[in-house]
């Protein structure tokens, strides 16, 4: 919800623990919990295939909830397009990787199903049914609502037979002079064969009459759009109709002038096309010496990776996008026929370059907590704890930590696991100017984070330079942990500080992403934290964590114990609740472990924002089992997991979501809130979620997901009310 939709606005609610008297009181969740203890059924086979939702169709599901975040006009309007184009990058990258997987599995003629017992090509097949609609919806949303409600609002986009003569000559000119020097048609004979295209990248394919310099006489041609343009040009002012902010696509300025491309010669047709590549990345660590030069290799084959899916335009002829799905290799099921720009993730420079702040969230400062206003960061970590909750609550305090580590004399070592941040970011700057201060800094990059690899190589090189010891993890486990470690002198002796988080190091998605980060100089954890990195710089058999769960050793077996043991309090008759937030809920065995609880009359509330396997309502094994997917302004990130515990409740955040990979194949922590005051809050934050009625989506057993209404009673937003309770008040 936005700050300007004022029927969906929620009450003033006070930050939790604050003891603010001036504002209500936060409101928690009144979900009834603690059911009659049952044991489970003899004959419940937990097994069963049909207790399972497929997770390639789960997490497609997960995309049209952001799809359908276009049609909510509780979002201000480019908000709603916001949401269009990340669609539009999600299905990019669904078919990259997860489509392409599959693809990748049938060709090997491996049949093997997950816990859902769906064999690859029946999901497949689901798959491509479900996508043409909804890709074929989004253009529709597109076209019929969006553009034209943005019209209303002055922000047009041309189309080639909507331009003025003044236009038209604007356009002539930018083609001569910046357009037609950098494009290089490639004409298709036995000498020019099919030309290997980048990974989603827009082409033309032309069909063309007539005779060339050469004789040969017309068939078809290559228009590669130059990938150092804009897709999206804005005119200039004085060309724009009095009062409209006017944009046109280079795909149309090509089209408009494709024929001079060909000299002497007719274009009888031109239609974007663009295909989409396997992009993902595969590494075998028995071939491989060095993993950053392996990974170089990597990137570049990602680029022509086989073919996936082919957009094209949906006047294009049938034996033109014939043709192009035999130059790929694709079938009929691979093809989608587009109403609009193929490559429609490149609008999202409108957002940037739009100056109309009232269609547009409104601003706002993230809070940072007293402590932290002034004097030394390491004092204020020193006297308690402090957890922050981004992006309500500012990611600066732990840039400015490291910043501080970098100048005080009295640090001696920094050391930090980086999975996504960016080279430039400040975070790297500051381990950078540690090390150049000569303080040992140790720094463990993921170089294998999915799409930032690149980035990783160049800061990885970047901290290297500055004298930084890089590591690059264990090679058959990917680095996903958030762990920051520093070692100062204080008093003669040495004291510890530690950073633990849910997300990355990037300020960024910090300001995008919700997340918890805590500050912490509690000795067990700060020793659990020194242990995890010894264990990823050296060799050696697994040290004992004391107070962390570390993944692939702890986390999943402890996690288990800990449903488990919420199961047996309710067996005894007694109030037994489970609340779990994360990404995904895919690992079978997890999902056993819930029913089961669910059986013994445990209720479970679980706010899953993506993929979630697990089914909810079914009689007899998951009545008491309630998904809800949250759905807003930010991206839901947070991993915490709370067990009541027999009245001793356990609140725990982790770097990790409930899948197989995370628990068995990288390396991971989850780590208690020990404060209790930390812990309650974080447990207000969650009841805060159950009762959104906004914002919230509820997993249905038939695998649907509803929409809450808040009808007639007060509408509640869970990221609005966060946003009220941490925020800096304006």
């Amino acid at each position: 919800m936005d700050d300007q939709a004022t029927d969906h606005s929620p009450n003033p609610l006070t930050e939790p623990g604050s003891g603010d008297s001036e504002t209500p009181p936060l409101r928690v969740n009144r979900t009834p919990t603690g059911v009659q203890a049952r044991e489970a059924l003899p004959e419940t086979d937990l097994d069963d295939p049909q207790l399972y939702f497929n997770r390639e169709l789960s997490h497609l599901q997960f995309n049209i909830r952001v799809l359908e975040q276009a049609l909510d006009d509780a979002h201000p309007l480019l908000n709603r397009l916001m949401f269009l184009l990340i669609f539009s990058s999600n299905m990019d990258e669904f078919f990259e990787i997860r489509v392409a997987g599959l693809k990748h599995q049938i060709a090997l003629g491996d049949d093997s199903t997950g816990a859902d017992g769906r064999l690859p090509r029946a999901v497949l097949a689901e798959i491509s049914q479900i996508a043409h609609a909804q890709i074929a919806r989004q253009y529709d949303i597109l076209n019929d609502t969006l553009l034209p409600a943005l019209e209303a609002q002055g922000l047009r986009f041309r189309r080639r037979d909507q331009w003025t003569k003044a236009q038209k000559d604007w356009v002539q000119e930018l083609f001569n002079n910046d357009i037609m020097p950098v494009i290089s048609p490639i004409g298709l004979d036995p000498s020019h064969p099919f030309p290997r295209l980048v990974n989603k990248s827009l082409n033309f394919i032309v069909e063309l009459e007539g005779k060339d310099a050469f004789g040969r006489a017309g068939g078809m041609a290559i228009l590669p759009a130059p990938r150092s343009l804009p897709r999206l040009m804005a005119l200039p002012k004085h060309l724009c109709t009095e009062g409209f902010t006017e944009y046109v696509f280079l795909s149309s300025m090509i089209h408009a002038h494709a024929e001079e491309l060909f000299p002497g010669m007719k274009v009888r047709g031109c239609y974007q096309f663009r295909l989409t590549r396997n992009a993902d990345m595969s590494v075998d660590p028995d071939e491989v010496s060095d993993l950053a030069s392996a990974l170089r290799g990597e990137l570049l084959a990602r680029r022509y990776g086989s073919g996936v899916r082919l957009e094209v335009a949906d006047n294009c002829p049938e034996d033109l996008t014939n043709f192009l799905l035999r130059q790929f290799s694709l079938e009929n099921d691979d093809l989608y026929r587009v109403r609009g720009p193929v490559n429609l993730t490149r609008m999202m420079a409108v957002l940037d370059d739009v100056d109309r702040p009232e269609l547009l969230y409104r601003p706002y400062s993230p809070g940072v907590p007293k402590a932290l206003k002034s004097g030394s960061l390491f004092d204020a970590i020193a006297k308690q704890d402090l957890l922050l909750h981004h992006p309500f609550q500012s990611f600066s305090p732990i840039e400015d930590l490291l910043s501080e580590a970098a100048r005080d004399p009295d640090v001696l070592a920094v050391k930090q696991t980086l999975y996504r941040t960016g080279a430039d970011s400040p975070i790297v700057s500051a381990l950078v100017d540690a090390a150049s201060q000569g303080k040992e800094v140790t720094v463990v990059i993921e170089l294998r984070a999915r799409f930032d690899e690149a980035d990783n190589l160049q800061l990885a090189s970047r901290l290297q330079e500055a004298g930084a010891i890089v590591i690059y993890g264990i090679m058959a486990y990917k680095t996903h942990a958030k762990l920051l470690h520093i070692v100062r002198r204080e008093r003669g002796g040495l004291r510890h500080y530690a950073h633990l988080g849910t997300g990355n190091y990037h300020s960024k998605t910090a300001k995008l992403y919700t997340d918890y980060s805590l500050l912490t100089a509690n000795k067990a954890l700060c020793a659990d934290v020194h242990r995890v990195f010894q264990q990823l710089s050296g060799m050696g058999r697994a040290l004992k964590i004391d107070t962390l769960l570390h993944a692939p050793f702890t986390l999943h077996d402890q996690l288990m114990a800990m449903i488990d043991r919420e199961a047996q309090v309710a067996r005894k008759g007694k109030r037994a609740h489970i609340i779990i937030k994360c990404n995904s809920l895919t690992e079978p065995q997890l999902i056993k472990a819930l029913y089961r609880a669910s059986q013994a009359g445990v209720e479970c509330d679980l706010i899953i924002r993506g993929m979630c396997c697990l089914k909810p309502g079914v009689r007899g094994v998951s009545d008491n089992i309630r998904v809800r997917s949250i759905i807003g302004r930010f991206l839901e990130h947070t991993r915490v997991f709370h067990f009541h515990n027999d009245g001793k409740p356990e609140i725990w955040c982790s770097s990790a979501d409930l899948m197989s990979r995370n628990m068995f194949h990288r390396v991971e922590t989850c780590f208690p809130l020990l404060d209790k005051k930390l812990a309650t809050r974080v447990r207000k934050d969650l009841e805060t979620y159950l009762v959104d009625n906004c914002q919230s989506w509820m997993l249905q057993s038939d695998g649907s997901y509803h929409l809450q209404n808040p009808g007639g009673s007060d509408a509640i937003s869970a990221q609005e009310t966060l946003l009220y309770a941490y925020a800096t008040k304006s």
